[in-house]
């Protein structure tokens, strides 16, 4: 689930960071990095919004 406290844009680095186990940071860099050099991750960071429900 993407949580309403820590979210920058709209959580879904947070949820991937909570579902594995790791660091939030971490996600949010290597988040970043895929965009700018694979600009197909931007695509699946939109599908990801979509599809994990938010926390109410």
């Amino acid at each position: 689930m993407r949580p309403q406290r820590g979210r920058w844009i709209a959580g879904v680095c947070a949820a991937v960071a909570a579902r594995f186990g790791w660091n939030v940071t971490l996600v949010r860099i290597l988040t970043v990095i895929a965009v700018i050099f694979f600009g197909l991750s931007l695509w699946a960071y939109i599908l990801l919004w979509i599809v994990i429900p938010s926390e109410r």
